[in-house]
């Protein structure tokens, strides 16, 4: 898997794939993560890459030309997609990073200030993502959260792809409660059925507790999974 990350702070992303699974997994082969930054790709001597708006208005938009040129610097397999995080885009959630993860590159456009010149979504037509109904300074932090999500679904990151396969979401419900040594703490004790060694109600204690917390803390995904359960 390839990540392309067309960004004007690229040490914001080089620095976070430096660290733990991600680290591990670039150093595995098994991702690759480049940085772009337009301003090496803008005309302008100085290295501007935003002016003000025409019609008026606060904040800078950043410049049509130094993003398609750095855009169009990249080379792309067959299997690739083009995504701008935005507050604008399709929300990601884990039915989306499962989607992504189908693809061999992915490349992301992280934006500032007041936002693309129109006429860079016109010619590129990048797929638009948000992490959230909240707006951000940039969009370094929605593409690292995109990477490491995505990351996690590529076989041979995690040590166990089994992992994945039980995080929060990957069934419509939320993780169920994990526990390690010592076996009581602060009066605290591990449930017994998890230390049984029998597998059939440990996995069926699981699902309980994830169908408790789910309709606790997310009744929104409960319905959902009640849906589809009937």
């Amino acid at each position: 898997m390839i990540f392309d990350v067309m960004t004007l702070f690229p040490e914001m992303i080089e620095s976070y794939c430096c660290f733990s699974i991600m680290k591990r997994a670039s150093e595995a082969g098994v991702i690759k993560v480049n940085t772009i930054n337009p301003r090496d790709f803008t005309l302008d001597k100085h290295k501007k890459v935003d002016d003000t708006p025409y019609g008026g208005g606060a904040g800078m938009v950043l410049m049509a030309q130094p993003y398609v040129d750095a855009y169009e610097s990249i080379g792309r397999s067959e299997n690739s997609i083009t995504v701008m995080l935005s507050p604008q885009g399709e929300p990601l959630n884990d039915g989306l990073v499962n989607e992504l993860a189908s693809y061999e590159q992915i490349v992301l456009m992280c934006g500032h200030y007041e936002g693309f010149d129109e006429r860079i979504r016109d010619i590129i037509k990048p797929k638009e993502i948000s992490i959230g109904d909240f707006v951000l300074t940039g969009g370094e932090l929605p593409a690292l959260c995109l990477i490491d999500a995505v990351s996690r679904k590529v076989e041979g990151t995690l040590g166990k792809i089994e992992s994945a396969d039980e995080d929060s979401f990957s069934n419509g419900l939320l993780e169920y409660p994990h526990y390690t040594k010592p076996r009581e703490y602060r009066g605290l004790k591990v449930p017994e059925v998890l230390l049984n060694g029998n597998h059939k109600e440990i996995a069926e204690f699981r699902l309980q507790q994830s169908i408790e917390r789910t309709k606790k803390k997310r009744p929104d995904l409960y319905a959902k999974y009640s849906e589809k359960s009937i």
